[in-house]
């Protein structure tokens, strides 16, 4: 079995982090609602499978209402993912937040079943939203994950209150 422990993020991950980026995402660059994030900026936890740096979640609190910049896992079925994302749920609700909120792409089938099998409720399509993200962040593929095109940013929610 494996063990998970979880870690805040610090300076001591940032060079993991910025590896661990582009190795899944190939790049630490992500863009929400017309904000371009370099999303190791902010503070976050690492997952910590056997001891070893394994995923990461990142975050920004801001007039009640935490943002998940990112979260990911890079091994699937161990937990990992559930730990970090209630790790930060957690950490809103002693900030004193009223939601923790994220975007996530129209083709990111397996990350709107995720979510909501972890309480968060679909609130938004902004539809179109990557023509915009695209001038922010000119390498966005046009096509996603099994084909689908990439056009719209999904807004999901956990009211906290």
């Amino acid at each position: 079995m494996t063990e998970i422990t979880l870690q805040p993020y610090d300076a001591s991950y940032r060079a993991w982090a910025q590896q661990f980026m582009a190795d899944e995402w190939g790049t630490a660059q992500q863009v929400s609602r017309g904000v371009l994030y370099n999303v190791i900026d902010y503070p976050g936890f690492v997952a910590l499978l056997d001891g070893q740096p394994s995923g990461l979640v990142t975050y920004t609190i801001d007039d009640a209402q935490c943002e998940v910049l990112m979260i990911h896992s890079a091994v699937e079925g161990v937990g990992a993912g559930t730990a970090l994302m209630d790790k930060v749920i957690e950490t809103a609700r002693e900030a004193g937040c009223e939601r923790v909120w994220l975007i996530t792409t129209n083709d990111n089938i397996p990350a709107l079943r995720w979510y909501q099998m972890r309480g968060f409720d679909l609130v938004t399509v902004h539809r179109n939203a990557l023509r915009k993200s695209r001038k922010l962040k000119p390498d966005i593929p046009k096509t996603g994950l099994d084909g689908i095109p990439l056009r719209d940013e999904i807004e999901l929610e956990m009211r906290l209150v």
